[in-house]
């Protein structure tokens, strides 16, 4: 039940953020246009709409669904156990996400609207309660959601930690997990090591603005040409926290998305997953090393060249456990039995976005490029790609895959396909082209492209933009009327449609509550032993007797 409730949250999430993308892409391309009920967007409307949007989508979609949606709910069934090591905690950080989320959500009816400081809340700016509309209660909203989070991830994390070093069933030894399950695991330590710090910077930002502390905002500073009663602290430790938070995240984000696209690529190859070893080996290697590499999100701060490149050197390194999943993601469909399934084109669909935003990530990875480029559509393309479309496409192959063990049902394949195409091609449409905006040196967070000259001249490149990210959300629409029509409507499922190995397909679908029940699986094969002719079958269930 949780986490079809964290599911149900992501969702509600992802639909308001999708609206403000879209607002804020009609704003780009006609500045003055007048919409209906919220009239003419304004600067600070369109900042604000920036900062929750961000937010919004790093952390009650990438962050939740993948790891609280799926995680909660098929941890456990993957490792053979009914429930999560401690249910209450589960149910609290639920409950705390849900209140976050509306904390949030409140800052649109705040005085003042939400804050405008960007999802990044960067110091001085996020530190001044006058600094600018929604620098009061909006960044005071933005603050207390932000901790409530921290503390909902934390408690869902030791759970998931717990869960998995505890509660695995008989046989279910380390290296016959599901890759999946090492995903979840990994990303569930992570986010304990990395929420734990966002938290601390979230309170110490909430007592510079009201308790006088002198953590972030620096002496000297006119605000209204008024001098700033602190002194001492400093913006770039912000930076340091936040980041240090901030690219743990992006593998928070992309982990279970991983571990997804590498178990769905095996069942519906029909193959072993090649070299699963080096598949977990990659997976920690990513994990360890994502802590190593916040400091090029600051190579434009007056970094040290020193610094600057050792955080260049381990960001090129990240990039070889990367390079090694995609290797064995092809080496597991070489050769296969390759069923056309919606989950399979989405699990591929991610290989494809995940590799083109990722091309891009060594060329910022070096100082001098990344100098130019950071403030640059060139940085919103790859993190769009590599991140959100990539993670968005994780989450729908997914969402297509374990539906049937959720909710009883299959979803249609045929509108399935419909989603993914025009997912895939208005993803490509939307982003590519941003690339060379940002080569042009066209600047991010610009709420209006006419009072430069330069920027203006970029004009058509950005209404085709918008209108390729129209057609992209107007198609997710296929996707909402799949969902909710095959949860009631769709054709039955069984206890296993996609004929997989795994434990939780030897459960009624949907899985009953009360999970295994008494009678607890006793493990004698790994996850993944697909090709095989015995009795009829190309598959052997983890829970087979021993031969």
């Amino acid at each position: 039940m949780i986490g079809r409730q964290y599911f149900f949250l992501s969702l509600a999430a992802v639909l308001v953020g999708a609206w403000l993308s879209l607002l804020m892409r009609v704003h780009l391309v006609w500045p003055r246009l007048s919409l209906p009920l919220l009239g003419e967007i304004k600067p600070e409307n369109y900042l604000g709409y920036l900062t929750m949007h961000g937010t919004l989508m790093v952390f009650f979609v990438l962050s939740t669904v993948p790891q609280n949606g799926f995680g909660t709910f098929f941890l456990p069934l993957q490792l053979g156990t009914s429930e999560m090591a401690f249910p209450r905690l589960n149910l609290a950080g639920f409950w705390t996400a849900l209140i976050s989320f509306l904390v949030l959500l409140a800052a649109f009816i705040v005085p003042g609207g939400p804050s405008s400081a960007g999802w990044t809340q960067y110091a001085p700016l996020s530190a001044l309660a006058g600094a600018g509309p929604g620098q009061t209660l909006g960044t005071d909203f933005w603050l207390a959601s932000i901790g409530l989070f921290c503390l909902a991830t934390i408690m869902s994390s030791i759970n998931f930690v717990t869960t998995t070093v505890k509660r695995r069933a008989p046989g279910m030894t380390l290296m016959r997990m599901p890759l999946t399950c090492w995903a979840w695991f990994v990303t569930a330590i992570l986010s304990l090591l990395a929420f734990s710090v966002l938290i601390a910077a979230a309170i110490m930002l909430l007592l510079d603005r009201h308790a006088g502390t002198n953590f972030f905002v620096p002496g000297g500073l006119l605000l209204s040409g008024k001098p700033v009663e602190h002194s001492g602290g400093s913006p770039l430790l912000w930076q340091h926290l936040f980041w240090f938070f901030g690219h743990p995240e992006v593998y928070i984000a992309i982990l279970p998305a991983m571990g997804v696209t590498s178990h769905l690529l095996s069942i519906f190859a029909r193959k072993p997953v090649f070299g699963y070893n080096a598949m977990v080996a990659a997976t920690l290697a990513i994990g360890g090393l994502g802590f190593m590499v916040w400091g090029h999100h600051m190579f434009a701060s007056g970094m040290d060249p020193h610094a600057g490149f050792a955080f260049s050197a381990l960001t090129t390194a990240i990039a070889v456990p990367s390079a090694i999943k995609t290797f064995n993601w092809a080496g597991t469909l070489y050769g296969g039995r390759i069923r056309y399934t919606t989950p399979l084109l989405f699990s591929i669909g991610f290989v494809s976005l995940f590799i083109t935003g990722g091309l891009t990530g060594p060329l910022l990875a070096q100082p001098a490029l990344d100098v130019y480029l950071h403030d640059t559509y060139f940085v919103v393309a790859h993190f769009h790609l590599i991140m959100a479309m990539a993670g968005l496409f994780a989450i729908f192959s997914a969402t297509y895959f374990w539906v049937p063990k959720m909710f009883g049902r299959l979803m249609n394949e045929r509108l399935g396909r419909w989603h993914f195409w025009i997912t895939l091609f208005g993803a490509y449409a939307t982003f590519i082209p941003m690339h060379l905006l940002g080569i042009a040196g066209h600047p991010r967070r610009y709420s209006d492209l006419t009072g430069v000259q330069y920027v203006a001249a970029m004009l058509p490149l950005q209404r085709f933009i918008t209108v390729a990210a129209l057609l992209t959300i107007a198609g997710q629409l296929i996707f909402l009327v799949n969902l909710f029509w095959s949860m009631f409507r769709g054709q039955e499922a069984g206890a296993d449609p996609w004929e997989c190995s795994t434990l939780e397909w030897t459960l009624p679908s949907p899985a009953p509550a009360e999970g295994f029940g008494g009678r607890l699986p006793v493990v004698n094969h790994g996850p993944y032993e697909y090709g095989l002719s015995a009795a009829g079958q190309d598959f052997l269930r983890q829970d087979a007797p021993a031969s």
